[in-house]
């Protein structure tokens, strides 16, 4: 099958946590916005839909489903692309560890954007140095620390022995903190070791090394959730 993949075409955001599971399995599919003239349209007519409409970006399509929220894309995707294991206990695991990735998406957005997403920067800088503090020295070593317990308990991995979607979510969770926070995650890192070698190792692989290198793959930019202000860091 051949799916459809419908984000925002200049943003790694949410999307790229499914982008990456569908380039790791070699799956045939479009990003829809990036690839096609009037695919901003297609997501648009999509969104408006009077049947089951997705809310925001990013959602799939495959035949006639239309999935959204990352998530339960992947929910979708894992068992299709070989990206779970079979059984029951192994996939539910697999989705509370990704819902707890989206939970930690929300706070690092929240870092620079503490008031409301339809502000600037600019205008809640203030109130962004301030939870980015707390963040930094609550948030992130919680999050980090839980994912490190959970990796180095399964042998390098999140679930199962092979690959899974939810190790290519903590790959970019530390490409993307790499990137924001890099002061912090220097300091953060030195208690991570199981996440940074797993990070290391999806880094590696010959599709993921394939995508990083090309022009498939958004860079990250100061219009997502991954963002760097110097002033954040520390």
């Amino acid at each position: 099958m051949r799916y459809e993949l419908y984000y925002w075409p200049s943003i790694q955001g949410r999307g790229e946590f499914v982008r990456l599971a569908l380039e790791a399995a070699g799956a045939d599919y479009v990003d829809v916005c990036r690839a096609r003239r009037g695919g901003m349209s297609a997501m648009e007519r999509l969104m408006n839909s009077p049947a089951r409409p997705p809310f925001a970006p990013p959602f799939l399509t495959a035949g006639s489903l239309v999935i959204a929220q990352t998530a339960n894309i992947l929910q979708y995707l894992s068992p299709r692309l070989g990206l779970v294991p079979k059984a029951e206990a192994a996939r539910l695991w697999a989705h509370q560890l990704q819902l707890t990735v989206a939970d930690f998406v929300d706070e690092i957005h929240d870092t620079h954007h503490p008031i409301a997403g339809s502000l600037y920067y600019h205008q809640q800088k203030p109130e962004a140095k301030r939870r980015t503090r707390y963040f930094r020295a609550e948030r992130l070593p919680k999050y980090l620390g839980y994912f490190e317990r959970v990796v180095a308990a399964n042998g390098g991995r999140a679930v199962g022995r092979a690959l899974s979607y939810v190790d290519l979510s903590l790959f970019q969770i530390v490409a993307g903190l790499r990137y924001a926070l890099p002061k912090a995650m220097a300091r953060e890192e030195k208690r991570c070791p199981a996440l940074v070698a797993l990070h290391d190792k999806v880094a590696g692989l010959p599709r993921i090394a394939d995508y990083l290198a090309s022009k498939r793959r958004p860079a990250f930019n100061d219009y997502c959730i991954f963002r760097r202000y110097p002033e954040l860091d520390g």
